[in-house]
């Protein structure tokens, strides 16, 4: 759950891990803002592409990723069965830390240069420790071997990576597939998920299997000290 802290949205799973107090900022106002700069804490924000800049600039937020919302409804979506594949969800945590841990490069806290990329990485880490105590997360296995993961909660792709030496074969629109033929067969009839514009190979990818898309945001981080 979100707690509410002087107004922003305390988020204590990337307090824990940065080591400062961290906050999502849910509106751009003058007066959040302004705030941010004058309070410790690393803060982020989201706002439209078009929205001007001029505000965040002037409190000194800085750019740090566009993110677009994947979506695919069941009539749209574009299957590419390997009998190869295959998806287990008992899958050992260790196995796929071993996947997590420094995939997510082109991700928001990996390209802001006040935090550390050791953090960054433990960030993903836990999350992902917390989707598998929950038992969302599917292992993905390509000739009997774990090649990545997905986590899955009410439709959404919520944390994806393909172990680094099964990476730029191609495979993971075999991967994906079993995983949204579930969702589907499940009565789901939207899928989604987030990714950053600059992962150019996830976007290729999502688009392949049948899914547009919608909803960009500009992300802007300010850490103060």
């Amino acid at each position: 759950m979100k707690n509410e802290f002087h107004e922003f949205i305390f988020t204590p799973w990337d307090s824990a891990v940065f080591g400062v107090p961290t906050f999502e900022i849910g509106e751009l106002s003058h007066d959040l803002l302004l705030r941010a700069s004058k309070e410790t804490g690393h803060y982020t924000i989201k706002v439209d592409p078009l929205t001007p800049k001029e505000l965040l600039h002037e409190f000194g937020f800085y750019y740090c990723d566009t993110l677009i919302e994947p979506v695919c409804e069941i009539q749209s979506f574009v299957s590419y069965p390997n009998d190869h594949v295959e998806i287990r969800s008992n899958v050992a945590l260790e196995d796929l830390l071993s996947i997590c841990d420094g995939a997510f490069q082109h991700g928001r806290f990996h390209r802001d240069f006040n935090l550390k990329s050791s953090c960054a990485d433990a960030r993903y880490n836990n999350w992902l420790c917390q989707l598998h105590k929950s038992g969302k997360v599917y292992g993905l296995f390509y000739e009997h071997e774990l090649s990545g993961f997905i986590a899955v909660e009410n439709g959404k792709l919520l944390l994806h990576a393909v172990s680094i030496n099964q990476r730029g074969r191609g495979l993971a629109k075999y991967l994906w597939s079993p995983v949204c033929e579930m969702l589907f067969n499940q009565g789901i009839n939207r899928i989604t998920s987030s990714v950053s514009t600059t992962n150019l190979a996830v976007v290729n990818l999502y688009s392949r299997i049948g899914f547009t898309f919608r909803h960009p945001l500009d992300v802007y981080h300010r850490m103060t000290r």
